[in-house]
C-alpha cells in the first residue's frame, strides 16, 4: 500500500509516499480502505516534532480519516465489511489502508462524503466537546470564537449556533469573516482590529461575553479575558498563534470567571463512550441537513508537503483534506 512517511521532523519535514505493507489487525479493531483523510494542525506540529507525543521516524502521520470497512478484527460488532465510516487514530492515516480502534470508528450519514467525514471528528468533536461537557453552553448565552473561519474555528461557530448562542466570531481576513457569517456568525470582526475589544463590548453591552472559544492563543485569549463577563467561561484549546499565554489570575478572581483547558484526544483512551456519544449528536445534525462541513480544499497523497504549507501559512478555511484516489 501507498503511506506517507515522515523521514525527519522538523520545521522543514522530509515526507514522502512509499510502499510499505498492510498494517497488522489487531483485536477489537478495523481495517479500513482510506478514500480521504483529515489534515489538522497537531499533524502539522507532529512533522515539525513539536507535538506532545514524538513518534520516532520513519512514521505516518494522520490522525482521522474516511473509508470503507475491508476487514474485522476479533472482539468487534456493530460492522460489516462494506460500511462507510470515519475514524480517529493515534498514527497511520495518511495511506490506503488504516487499521484503527473499532470503539473509535462511526458511521457515516449517507448525505455525507468521504472528504468531509474525513476532517470531521477531532475539530467537531473539540467543538462539541469544548462548547457542552466543559463550557457548559446554555441558549441565548453569547459565544466568541477565536479563528472562527478555521478548522475548529467553523465548527464552534456552527455548533454554538446549533445550541442557541449569539455568536461572534473573529478572523485575520474579510474573506474568512464572510465564511463564519455563511455558517452562522451573527457578527464577524477582524482579529486584528486596533478596538477589536470595544467592538465586542459595543455587541455584548456591559454583561460581556458568556463563553469565549479559543484556538489562538496569545492577544487573542487577551482579548476573551478583557471581554469576559462575570462568572463567564473561556475554554482553550489550542495556540495556533504560537504564543502560550501567562493567565492572570487576579483578573480571573475578580471576574468569577473559568479558564478551562480542553485537550479532546485524551478522551480517545479516558472515555470513548463520551466521545460517541457527542460525534454521535454531531453526525445527527449532519443527517438532518443542519450541519454543513466546509472542506476548502482536497490534495492528493502526492502533494503532502503542498497540503501543510497551506494549513501553516494560514491561507485555508474550515479542513483541508488528502485524498488516496479511491
Amino acid at each position: 500500500m501507498r503511506a506517507v512517511q515522515c523521514t525527519q521532523p522538523g520545521e522543514a519535514p522530509v515526507l514522502a509516499v512509499a510502499e510499505l505493507p498492510s498494517p497488522p489487525l489487531g483485536p477489537g479493531q478495523i481495517r479500513v480502505a482510506v478514500h480521504a483523510a483529515g489534515i489538522n494542525f497537531a499533524d502539522l506540529l507532529l512533522v515539525q516534532g513539536k507535538y506532545q507525543e514524538k513518534p520516532a521516524p520513519p512514521f505516518t502521520p494522520g490522525m482521522e480519516l474516511a473509508g470503507t470497512v475491508v476487514e474485522l478484527g476479533s472482539d468487534v460488532s456493530g460492522f460489516t465489511p462494506g460500511d462507510r465510516v470515519m475514524a480517529v487514530a493515534h498514527l497511520g492515516g495518511y495511506a490506503d489502508e488504516a487499521v484503527v480502534d473499532a470503539a473509535l470508528a462511526y458511521r457515516i450519514p449517507e448525505t455525507m462524503s468521504f472528504d468531509a467525514a474525513a476532517g470531521f471528528p477531532i475539530v467537531y468533536g473539540t467543538a462539541h466537546g469544548g462548547l457542552t461537557w466543559r463550557a457548559r453552553l446554555k441558549p441565548g448565552e453569547t459565544l466568541l470564537v477565536n479563528a472562527a473561519a478555521g478548522g475548529v474555528g467553523l465548527a464552534a461557530v456552527e455548533i454554538g449556533r446549533l445550541l442557541g448562542a449569539k455568536v461572534i466570531g473573529t478572523a485575520s481576513t474579510e474573506e474568512k469573516l464572510a465564511i463564519a457569517r455563511q455558517h452562522g456568525a451573527d457578527h464577524a470582526l477582524l482579529s486584528g482590529a486596533p478596538d477589536l475589544v470595544d467592538r465586542i463590548r459595543a455587541i455584548t453591552g456591559r454583561g460581556g461575553v458568556d463563553v469565549a472559544f479559543d484556538p489562538v492563543g496569545g492577544p487573542m485569549f487577551e482579548a476573551c479575558l478583557r471581554t469576559i463577563a462575570w462568572e463567564g467561561r473561556i475554554v482553550i484549546v489550542g495556540f495556533a498563534g504560537g504564543v502560550v499565554q501567562q493567565i492572570p489570575s487576579n483578573v480571573a478572581l475578580v471576574k468569577n470567571c473559568d479558564v478551562i483547558g480542553f485537550f479532546w484526544g485524551s478522551y480517545r483512551t479516558r472515555d470513548p463512550a463520551r466521545l460517541r456519544e457527542s460525534l454521535e449528536a454531531a453526525l445527527a445534525w449532519v443527517a438532518d441537513g443542519r450541519l454543513t462541513p466546509h472542506v476548502s480544499a482536497t490534495f492528493s497523497l502526492e502533494q503532502v508537503t503542498e497540503a501543510f504549507a497551506a494549513l501553516s501559512s494560514r491561507r485555508s478555511t474550515g479542513k483541508l483534506v488528502l485524498t488516496t484516489g479511491r
